[in-house]
């Protein structure tokens, strides 16, 4: 009789299921025999913009040195961002994308007979990490689709040790403004790590979404976590960063595995905070994309929820899982969200004014058909 592997995981592990990423563009071409120059990809928030110039030749420039493991302190990108952010490279960590920084967060922290505090309708990664070390996550019901903050600190006890909120938050889109967040940082216990997850923090507008590098000085406890996925446009390098306290970054750094950030993505990292250009045109295009979806399904009779990321979720109105499928079947990738609790809504991420179209047309004509 063979060996049950999946009995000897841990429990927390035993009780997970692997985390569901977007359709790639090659695999649906495979399984329909489409041609996948003419499907469009809206399921990951990605860039639709393509890297930047800038980007592209930094990492031909550090081509020739592949044979060479990448500067395990990341000193230059750490350098550029402490600048950026107004803090020492001591409060900086890097990881191989911001779930890294998610990960390192929970490995560090947590532990069997501890507890992690997050939102309904949150980013699947904080209960995964959570329960891949043996805590409890506790998902705290949202209000609106969004995060209920005093909720949430109510749900803090003796024995939490972190909190993750999303601003915004994904899948949802939903945010909270600067004074929700103040009012949240004052009361929570000193000795319970909040982790600020601002994935999406380029997209927004003035003031209307707080900036969490602003608290750090006040809040010791207090850990934003950053990344180069979305609006910088290197979802494939996997970069992501943390600024904390010099002591939880220290923490950190003491289970971030070694060279967790290639020597290309360093590269890639380096050039895009140089490239203000390209940022302000990602942004551009999302605020004008974000209104041609809305525009058209307005016209469609459909309700989303209030965004601030590169990302609406919409409500179908029924079952959104065979809509989702007869998407596919058109060219149009999606994100189904019913695994986060949302089976009526898809999560359509913003493309280019050509891809907005074809999807608007794609649900068209599947909407039609009832």
């Amino acid at each position: 009789m063979s060996c049950d592997f999946l009995a000897l995981a841990q429990p927390g592990v035993q009780k997970l299921s692997p985390y569901v990423p977007g359709k790639p563009v090659d695999e649906l071409a495979r399984e329909l025999n489409l041609d996948p120059a003419k499907i469009v990809k809206l399921a990951s928030n990605e860039n639709p913009l393509g890297p930047s110039a800038k980007v592209i030749e930094a990492i031909r420039g550090e081509l020739v040195e592949m044979t060479r493991y990448p500067d395990g302190n990341g000193f230059e990108l750490k350098s550029k961002l402490a600048e950026r952010c107004g803090v020492t490279t001591a409060q900086v960590t890097l990881g191989n994308g911001s779930n890294d920084i998610l990960d390192l967060v929970a490995r560090a922290y947590l532990a069997p007979g501890l507890n992690a505090v997050f939102s309904q309708y949150a980013f699947a990664v904080y209960p995964i990490s959570t329960q891949a070390v043996g805590a409890e996550g506790r998902a705290v019901p949202a209000k609106d689709w969004g995060h209920d903050l005093e909720a949430m600190l109510a749900a803090i006890d003796a024995n939490t040790r972190v909190v993750f909120v999303a601003n915004p938050n994904n899948p949802t889109g939903t945010w909270f403004g600067p004074d929700a967040l103040e009012r949240f940082l004052s009361r929570v216990p000193e000795n319970v790590l909040v982790v600020l997850d601002e994935a999406y923090i380029e997209y927004a507008e003035g003031d209307e979404l707080p900036d969490g590098l602003k608290y750090l000085a006040r809040y010791p406890n207090l850990l934003v976590s950053r990344t180069f996925s979305k609006a910088y446009g290197l979802a494939s390098l996997r970069v992501g960063y943390a600024i904390s306290s010099a002591q939880v970054a220290e923490v950190l750094n003491r289970v971030r595995q070694p060279f967790n950030v290639n020597s290309l993505a360093l590269a890639a990292a380096c050039a895009a905070l140089d490239d203000a250009e390209y940022l302000a045109e990602g942004k551009r295009v999302n605020d004008a994309g974000m209104q041609q979806l809305q525009d058209g399904l307005r016209a469609l009779d459909l309700n989303w929820i209030p965004s601030k990321g590169n990302f609406l979720a919409v409500d179908m109105q029924r079952e959104a899982a065979p809509i989702y499928q007869a998407l596919l079947a058109e060219g149009v990738i999606v994100r189904p969200v019913g695994g986060y609790g949302m089976p009526q809504h898809l999560r359509i991420s913003i493309g280019l004014p050509q891809e907005n179209a074809r999807f608007l047309e794609a649900l068209a004509k599947v909407l039609a058909r009832g």
